[in-house]
């Protein structure tokens, strides 16, 4: 029990540091980037007609899923997020195949948006390539290693700027709404085609994955938990906040901007907010959208950093990653699981397809969604008499249904990109092999509930100079 202590001592976060509205602005800034571009290209799959019933669909849902995982968290606040949840309800099998499918999503999206920003760079300074990518990546993680509180603060007012942008444009398009405008893409001879959805059905099912992008990786806000000031409270406090934030921010986009300059316009737009002024006249504030667009990428790329930090450090403390990815600076910072995650996106980044790695990205995530989903029903099921401060309304239903919409969405990555999918479940061969060789021998509880046992009685048994000697063993 006392090398556990030790072990466990190296490895702890800082506690208290945020708030529900940190954790609110957290979720927003996993999201934002997705306001910015990529969902559009939903029209041309689908028109706006098609596109709006698949953003309805994916609205409820991560507004289902978000609600299972506010009960989850404030039960279970631990770093590990869905991980922890799947491996109490479905044991150590079931918590790595959750915890590696988040991995992924959450490792390949920030390659996936530098290359973006890259792109966006070029638009303004005429650089491009490995030399921006590896600038951002070594300047992000830089200020995550200075501190959890300050890299938050950081967060919230870049992803502040970006919301202005979005509302800015909103503001300047609400005059310019012609309902017309929204059904200006032919109408094909698909089944069930109709001026409201040109495509037919299958053109539904093949904007899912794009419906996305309005809310991807909004459920990364639990990885927050064991840094909040009061978990039970604020962690379902801000996802819940974050979720219904990002609907507003969805709605305006997907209405506003086809309304404005016609949906087969936005549907073709590599950025769609900036044409959308364009057309409409509005060229200064095209110019401010275009410069602030690129602090919405930053957002989403410095979060989601933070994000897949956290969950290695997790993954690493439990035995199923090396456990050297979880010791902690002095600053209380995961340093390690900061810079080797970091070094593999930038190699990913290297193909420079990021069209393509956001893809896999989306497949890993979908691939969360369901079994975060059945956690939470497992739970309901198996642990009826766990103390959950905060209830998911509707219970199982709310969380079948979010179950139900995430396997509806993997199949909808699949109709867009099957290579994706392909590729994708090639990393989660790899990952099972790992976890089969590897992982089940070195795990450091048996049980979720072990681990949590000795993670609170590693904390309440150091005393604070034993605490700052472990810290800087780092």
């Amino acid at each position: 029990m006392s090398d556990h202590k030790e072990y466990l001592a190296k490895r702890q976060l800082k506690k208290g540091t945020a708030g529900w509205l940190l954790l609110a602005g957290l979720g927003v800034s996993y999201v934002i980037s997705g306001d910015f571009a990529g969902w559009n290209f939903g029209f041309a799959q689908a028109g706006w007609g098609g596109f709006a019933i698949a953003s309805v669909l994916m609205g409820l849902m991560y507004y289902t899923l978000v609600l299972s995982l506010a009960e989850m968290s404030a039960a279970i606040p631990a770093a590990g997020g869905g991980y922890s949840f799947a491996r109490q309800a479905m044991g150590p099998a079931g918590g790595y195949l959750t915890g590696l499918a988040i991995l992924i999503e959450y490792a390949l999206a920030p390659a996936a948006i530098v290359i973006f920003i890259g792109s966006a760079v070029n638009a303004l300074l005429g650089v491009d390539g490995p030399f921006v990518y590896a600038l951002f990546y070594l300047v992000f993680i830089g200020i995550h290693l200075a501190g959890v509180g300050e890299a938050l603060k950081v967060m919230m007012v870049i992803s502040g700027l970006a919301v202005f942008a979005i509302i800015a444009t909103a503001v300047a398009l609400i005059g310019e709404f012609d309902v017309n405008n929204l059904y200006d893409i032919a109408v094909t001879d698909a089944v069930g085609a109709s001026e409201f959805m040109p495509m037919g059905w299958y053109g539904v099912w093949a904007a899912l994955p794009f419906a996305m992008w309005l809310f991807l990786a909004v459920e990364g806000v639990p990885l927050a938990a064991e840094e909040a000031k009061d978990p039970a409270k604020d962690v379902p406090k801000g996802i819940i906040a974050a979720m219904i934030f990002l609907l507003f921010t969805a709605l305006l986009v997907v209405v506003l901007l086809a309304g404005a300059v016609g949906a087969d316009v936005i549907g073709k737009s590599a950025v769609p907010l900036v044409d959308a002024l364009k057309i409409s006249g509005n060229e200064t504030l095209a110019t401010w959208v275009n410069v602030l667009g690129l602090a919405g990428l930053v957002a989403s790329f410095f979060s989601i950093i933070y994000g897949y930090s956290r969950l290695v450090f997790a993954l690493s403390r439990a035995g199923y990653l090396p456990s050297s990815l979880s010791l902690t600076s002095k600053r209380k910072v995961p340093s390690r699981a900061l810079i080797v995650p970091g070094v593999f996106g930038f190699l990913v980044s290297l193909s420079g397809e990021g069209d393509l790695i956001l893809a896999m990205a989306v497949v890993g995530a979908t691939v969360s969604y369901a079994l975060m989903s059945l956690s939470h029903i497992l739970l309901r099921i198996k642990q009826p008499d766990l103390i959950r401060p905060y209830k998911t309304p509707g219970g199982v239903v709310t969380s079948s249904i979010s179950l139900l919409l995430s396997l509806v969405a993997l199949t909808g990555v699949y109709a867009f990109d099957p290579r994706a999918f392909n590729l994708t479940f090639g990393l989660f061969v790899i990952g099972g092999l790992y976890y089969f060789f590897v992982s089940k021998h070195n795990l450091i509880a048996d049980s979720a509930e072990e681990e949590f046992a000795l993670l609170s009685q590693a904390e309440l048994e150091l005393q604070p100079d034993e605490r700052g000697e472990l810290a800087n063993t780092v």
